[in-house]
């Protein structure tokens, strides 16, 4: 899901008067760095080397006012950092180009949510991208790698969100919007649909549907987080019957979405989502 901030610049004039024999000095006033073992955990493993900003406490900045959120417990920020770390950095650096690839994209700021965030509407929203620069992470506080809703929820939280910074930077593959425009719903109505009916209309997920972006992104997410992508959403059925017959339709579209998701990744930034996904993969059996 994508979030959009809007800012507005406003003009600031600076009148200085000033002679020659002054000096204008302006004490610089330095922060130390925390000692806090969890702020150096983070500055070395996530600020120094990545550039990235891990906010774990709470500032209602970060959330939208209207929306009901609980703080991460601290305890266990470090345990969901290690699980980024493994799910979602480490991956990247073990394929080719992969590395630079996720240094020149990660956002500055990851903001880290202990629940669910509850929005004013009714919907619960499992995360956000805010324009290339902050991605936001719910349900800290429930972590739980045995747990296989858990996880999934929070990989393919984290591949969705991730993938807008890639149609951010470089657009949507060419025609990508084009291959199952009749599909497409609306944001404020994907939820009445369920996943048969989003297969069958070309989607991975009811959501998919709602914005041709949110379907870019859902189709990478899955590709890299399901184990059963191939056979779900791509490979045909052998069926005969209406209904299965419309879900090979959706399958159709579906490899088109694919092969030119990958295409695009590889063109533009050489990074194989293939080799990538089977290293998420090798880390879920």
């Amino acid at each position: 899901m994508k979030m959009l901030r809007y800012i507005y610049y406003l003009p600031l004039l600076i009148l200085f008067a000033c002679n020659g024999d002054n000096e204008l000095n302006v004490p610089v006033r330095e922060i130390e760095p925390s000692n806090n073992p969890l702020d150096v955990f983070i500055r070395e493993n996530f600020t120094d080397p990545y550039g990235v900003a891990v906010r774990y406490r709470y500032v209602d900045r970060y959330v939208d006012p209207s929306n009901r959120v609980t703080p991460p417990r601290q305890e266990l920020v470090q345990p969901t950092l290690d699980f980024l770390t493994e799910y979602w950095i480490n991956p990247y650096k073990e394929i080719a180009n992969g590395e630079e690839y996720f240094r020149n994209t990660v956002p500055a700021e990851v903001v880290l949510i202990g629940s669910l965030i509850y929005a004013g509407d009714g919907l619960v929203v499992l995360g956000t991208a805010d324009a290339g620069a902050r991605i936001t992470l719910t349900d800290v506080n429930s972590i739980d790698l045995e747990n296989q809703e858990w996880l999934f929820r929070q990989l393919g939280t984290i591949y969705h969100e991730y993938a807008h910074i890639m149609h951010q930077l470089f657009d949507l593959p060419p025609g990508f919007e084009e291959i199952s425009p009749q599909g497409y719903t609306s944001r404020g109505s994907w939820f009445t649909l369920d996943d048969s009916e989003a297969l069958r209309r070309g989607f991975v997920s009811p959501y998919g549907t709602s914005d041709v972006n949110e379907d870019f992104a859902e189709v990478v997410a899955f590709l890299l987080y399901e184990p059963n992508f191939f056979s779900e959403y791509v490979e045909d059925e052998n069926c005969f019957d209406e209904a299965c017959l419309e879900r090979n339709q959706g399958r159709a579209l579906l490899r088109t979405k694919y092969n030119a998701i990958v295409e695009h990744y590889q063109r533009n930034v050489g990074v194989d989502l293939l080799q990538l996904r089977a290293r998420i993969q090798e880390r879920l059996q």
